[in-house]
């Protein structure tokens, strides 16, 4: 009895014991820091480290952030010691792993030592493109000074736009009780108001005022100030909390930033130079953070504007994602790799293993962010199926794959029996062929506006996979039902004429990004075979259909009568001059149809 009362005694010494080293453990990092911090008079140490230091102390305990309350103590992370292949290296990657000491010192340096770095401009940024055309002119600038990108929008109602701002409502962000929320010169001392101590919309986060600007007929204007401001945040604001997205196929974060401002991150998977594997299903393909890049560009090059801003970063998964979650499930997936890099997997359906983990170099990993749209809480979303939807299925084929009728009973179904929704599948189904697409399952439309208005062109990723290959079953919705706007006809003439290259205006446009080159030269010149491709297409409905039925008008301004069918060769001429300039040819037009 007395030995069996020692061994108790003897079990809770060891036990007060290890508890007094753990507390101890856990103490020893905010102890030193404060030290050193007392020692330096800042505070604490802000110098820039290597970008491998944190991986090389990995199983060190980190001192944990306000925004943290709750995250278990223990961080001790078992390093898993399979292997896992790297597949984020590339070409771009090497160039800025040369610079990642000034990557990882601009996170912490001060917000005026960050606007002095030389960084390559974004869209908005004028005269920082590194390209130029032949003359020492901006083929973007040439582009959107076109008559056909600046066609106005009808007069924008309440019911046009999303939201409707109540300028009688003061907005405080000191409200919100937070230090994050700062200006957007990064002054977090004072912040600007106007004269009457009210916040106006113009100081709104920038995220904020890309919301408030989405009405019935685009997502943002062509040259609106919000946008470029907004790719820029996406670049340089600090993220503050990371969580797994749920659903979906593949590995996707959820960031937020200071300001409170969300975006999707995609990260790396393939080098710029891989092609998608013959024997890939299109379904089972792996999705391209620079695709997600790629196509918003694109998409504004076609003046769609129909897909929600994406930016490039570099991001460091040590500091920017690890250490800033408090999503165990995906937190429990980082590992050192052998070759002693940082790598993690979190949870998916498809390529989320150790076997195909995302790895850094040594924890810097390249992915795409696209900008929130507003919370469906405030803006609902209503989602379609795609009437030429794939079958999904190794052996099926869809209904419109067999049937070469199958538009007609599109035709007769709602919301594609009257309306505009038709027309923009045509322009869908172009956007995603020259992208290589074949991923279009469902889309997206606000519920606020009903049937009128635009379809969202979202997730890209499986966009840009095959360059030596044209998927010509995605134009079959174009073929089979021979319909396209008048405006998207004329601008994809006016991009297969050799000064305004379709190709030259997306390398230019793409150079702009963080993560140049985006896409690599046979992507590039693949879109321009495409293009041909579409315009081939939409010739052969004009023989077939004529043009006054396959075209149909929607410019403003548009007068010209449209004559039969037998006419169609004279009035393909007028949109051929239409295409150099649309607005200045209206006595031709006339000459043309009397004829």
């Amino acid at each position: 009895m007395i030995l069996f009362r020692k061994f108790r005694v003897l079990i809770l010494m060891v036990f007060l014991v290890a508890c007094t080293m753990h507390i101890m453990i856990d103490l020893l990092p905010k102890l030193e820091k404060r030290a050193a911090g007392a020692d330096s008079g800042d505070g604490g140490c802000r110098c820039a480290r290597h970008p491998g230091a944190e991986a090389q102390g990995w199983g060190k305990q980190r001192a944990r952030s306000p925004a943290e309350a709750g995250w278990p103590n223990k961080h001790t992370l078992r390093i898993l010691q399979d292997f896992s292949p790297n597949l984020t290296s590339s070409r771009s990657l090497e160039k800025i792993t040369a610079a990642a000491d000034a990557a990882d010192a601009f996170g912490r340096t001060s917000p005026s030592a960050g606007k002095a770095e030389d960084h390559k401009p974004l869209i908005g940024d004028a005269g920082g493109g590194r390209t130029a055309h032949a003359h020492g002119v901006s083929g973007l600038s040439t582009l959107f000074e076109h008559p056909l990108y600046k066609v106005d929008l009808p007069p924008l109602t309440d019911d046009d736009t999303l939201f409707n701002v109540n300028t009688d409502i003061r907005f405080y962000p000191r409200a919100t009780g937070s230090q994050g929320w700062h200006n957007e010169e990064g002054n977090q001392e004072e912040e600007e108001f106007s004269p009457t101590g009210e916040v106006t919309a113009e100081s709104y986060p920038n995220w904020l005022r890309f919301h408030i600007g989405i009405n019935r007929y685009e997502l943002y204007g062509r040259h609106s100030p919000a946008l470029d401001a907004l790719l820029k945040d996406l670049v340089t604001h600090r993220i503050t909390s990371v969580a797994m997205k749920s659903g979906g196929t593949q590995l996707k974060l959820i960031m937020t930033f200071q300001n409170y401002g969300q975006a999707l991150f995609k990260p790396m998977k393939q080098t710029r130079e891989q092609e998608t594997p013959p024997d890939f299903f299109y379904f089972s393909d792996f999705e391209r953070h620079n695709a997600e890049i790629a196509a918003f560009h694109l998409d504004r090059i076609l003046d769609f504007r129909r897909v929600p801003p994406v930016a490039g970063r570099l991001v460091n998964m040590t500091r920017e994602i690890r250490d800033v979650t408090r999503d165990k499930k995906l937190w429990r997936t980082f590992f050192i790799s052998p070759a002693n890099n940082v790598c993690f997997y979190g949870e998916c359906s498809y390529y989320c293993s150790t076997e195909h983990a995302l790895c850094g170099k040594p924890d810097q990993i390249e992915g795409s962010l696209a900008a929130f749209l507003p919370d469906l809480n405030l803006a609902k979303r209503k989602t379609w199926r795609n009437p030429w939807r794939r079958s999904y299925h190794k052996r099926k084929k869809a209904e419109w794959e067999v049937d070469p009728d199958y538009c007609d009973e599109v035709k007769q179904t709602p919301p594609y029996d009257r309306g505009t929704r038709l027309l923009d599948i045509m322009d869908m189904t172009i956007f995603d062929f020259l992208m290589g697409n074949m991923d279009r399952h469902h889309y997206e439309t606000f519920e606020k506006f009903g049937n009128d208005t635009f379809i969202i062109h979202l997730d890209n990723g499986r966009g840009f996979g095959k360059h030596s290959h044209d998927e010509l079953s995605i134009l079959v919705p174009l073929s089979q039902c021979c319909r396209v706007r008048k405006s998207t006809y004329l601008r994809l003439q006016l991009l297969a004429k050799e000064e305004y290259q379709l190709s030259a205006l997306m390398e230019e446009s793409l150079l702009r990004d963080r993560l140049s080159p985006v896409l690599i030269q046979p992507h590039l010149r693949a879109m321009d075979r495409r293009l041909r491709l579409v315009l081939q297409v939409l010739a052969g409905c004009v023989e077939k259909e004529g043009h006054v039925n396959v075209v149909e008008g929607n410019l403003a301004g548009d007068t010209v009568t449209h004559r039969s069918r037998g006419h169609s060769d004279d009035l393909g001429t007028c949109f051929r001059i239409l295409s150099v300039n649309t607005y200045e040819y209206f006595d031709d037009l006339t000459t043309c149809t009397a004829q």
